[in-house]
Order: C-alpha cells, then sequence, then structure tokens
C-alpha cells in the first residue's frame, strides 16, 4: 500500500523518521507486511496515518488545495487531519496512532466484543433498537449506514435477527471501536498526549464528535483521545462540509469509502469527487486545475 507512495524525494526518509517515534517498521509493513500482519489495529493504524500523510504530500506538489480548504477525517483519519491542519506534525499523528491502535488492541482482548454495518431503515429507529440489544451506534456515517458496536453475542444475534427493513453485515474488527469498552486505551492516550504540544489549526478542521469547526488545537487534541470510547458523527461532519459551502471533495489514500459516502448522502451538493488510492488519480486533478 506505500510503495507508489515512497517515490518522491524524501518520502522514504521521512517514513523512516515516524517508524522510529511510532516503533514500527512501517516502510516494510507498507511494501512487504501480509494481510494477516496489517490487519493487526496496532498496525493499520499508523499505517493508515502515515498512507494519508504521504497522499496530502503528494497532492500538495501535484495540485495543490487552498489555504482555506476545510479538512475533516473519519475516526482514525482524524489524527492525519490534525496533522494537515498543523495541530500535531506529522510525526506526532502517526505515534500517536501507534499508541492508539497499540492500546485499542490490548482494550479489545479484554472482553469478546465486535461491530456490524446496519444497512437502510430509518436512523433514529436503528439507533433505539441497538440500544434496546445492548448495542452502541458507533459509526452513524450517513446514507443509511450505521455501525453497530458492543457484545459479540449481540452482534450475532442481530446479524441472525436483523430489524425488520435493515440488513447487517458483521465487520472483521478487533473489537467493539467507539464505545465504553475502550476507555483503558483512552487512558492511556491521554497519557501520551500530556506530553504533546498542539497548535491552533491553520484551516477548518472539523470534528466527528459534532460535525462543527474546532478553532483550538488544545481542545481537538481533547477530543482526538475521547473519541476512541464516543460514536463517529459522520452524517453531521458531512452536515458540517456542505454549512462551508464544500461542493468537491478529495479523500486522501487508503481511499474509496468515505467518497461512497459523500456520493450517496450530498448528492447533488457535492459535485466532484476524487478518491486517491493510487498516485495515478492525482493526473486527474491536475488537469481539472488546468481546466
Amino acid at each position: 500500500m506505500l510503495s507508489p507512495w515512497l517515490e518522491t524525494d524524501g518520502a522514504r526518509a521521512r517514513v523512516e523518521e515516524w517508524s522510529a517515534r511510532a516503533g514500527l517498521d512501517l516502510v516494510r509493513l507498507g511494501t512487504e507486511g501480509d494481510a494477516e500482519e496489517i490487519q493487526d489495529t496496532a498496525v493499520t493504524q499508523p499505517l493508515i496515518v502515515t498512507l494519508s500523510l504521504l497522499s496530502f504530500e503528494r497532492l500538495q506538489q501535484v495540485a495543490p488545495v487552498a489555504d482555506d480548504a476545510p479538512v475533516a477525517g473519519h475516526s482514525v483519519g482524524e489524527l492525519a487531519a490534525a496533522a494537515i491542519a498543523g495541530v500535531l506534525t506529522p510525526a506526532d499523528a502517526v505515534a500517536l496512532a501507534a499508541v492508539r491502535g497499540a492500546e485499542m488492541a490490548k482494550a479489545c482482548a479484554l472482553e469478546p466484543t465486535s461491530m456490524a454495518a446496519v444497512m437502510l431503515g430509518d436512523p433514529e429507529q436503528v439507533v433505539a433498537w441497538l440500544e434496546g440489544q445492548g448495542l452502541t451506534a458507533a459509526n452513524r456515517n450517513g446514507a443509511g449506514q450505521i455501525v453497530a458496536s458492543g457484545p459479540a453475542d449481540a452482534i450475532e444475534r442481530i446479524v441472525a435477527e436483523p430489524l425488520e427493513g435493515t440488513k447487517i453485515r458483521a465487520l472483521k474488527v478487533a473489537g467493539a471501536f467507539h464505545t465504553p469498552y475502550m476507555a483503558p486505551a483512552e487512558d492511556a492516550l491521554r497519557e501520551h498526549a500530556a506530553g504533546l504540544t498542539p497548535a491552533d489549526p491553520t484551516r477548518p478542521l472539523l470534528s466527528n464528535a459534532d460535525g462543527t469547526v474546532v478553532t483550538s488545537g488544545t481542545e481537538y487534541l481533547r477530543r482526538l483521545i475521547a473519541q476512541v470510547t464516543r460514536p463517529v458523527r459522520w452524517d453531521l461532519t458531512m452536515d458540517g462540509l456542505v454549512s462551508l459551502g464544500v461542493n468537491s471533495t478529495v479523500e486522501l489514500a487508503p481511499a474509496g469509502t468515505l467518497t461512497g459516502l459523500v456520493k450517496r448522502q450530498l448528492k447533488g451538493v457535492v459535485t466532484t469527487t476524487t478518491a486517491l488510492k493510487t498516485p495515478a488519480e492525482l493526473a486527474k486533478l491536475r488537469e481539472e486545475d488546468a481546466q
């Protein structure tokens, strides 16, 4: 996943620096790691942030976005967004992602928990039904998708007997992210973050907590720590983008999922979307800039 993004001068050296901070060989993991190895959330999370930051660097070289263009991330993507907005340095963001992933993996091992995607249905009815099943609506993604999170047996039950009018698919995840089951990880993140010095954002930076623009770096870092036990409101985040007048989006690598949600939820509002899955998509953006 990293290989095509390491070809820019200095990219490999930067990832090696981030690797030292994260305590992981991100170059090897992102170029040679097998599926089992990189699906470990302790590895996945810093790799995602690394890849997002590398793709943003290349984007700025090829088709720079305006200095006042807003930025938002989904879950761990908020760490990359924080670095892009100048709240954290890239090295700090990757190191924080490594701590986040490792501590969430430890928390997942304490009890059997899981997650499942609930498609279709009225959002409020789905949320209420999940609560009745002892589950949390951990990701309210908009576009007819809510992710349930909680005890593994409860997840198995709703997959077997979905709410009428919905379709439910179990997800391959380590455990119940964005619920109180992640409280030990939140505590560890808070301890790690005490050594960081966040700066105020240099561009509009939206929060998954409520979709609003956060202007304080200290407040955004506080939200980053708290979000591991709280729901992701990507539906509100998309609404926040619309309120800022956004009509085109670029999703940084690894890309695709958020672009799909934007296309479905904001059809007719966001008219241009680009998912930077590989550097090849940058050519499209260069052509659009030229026009």
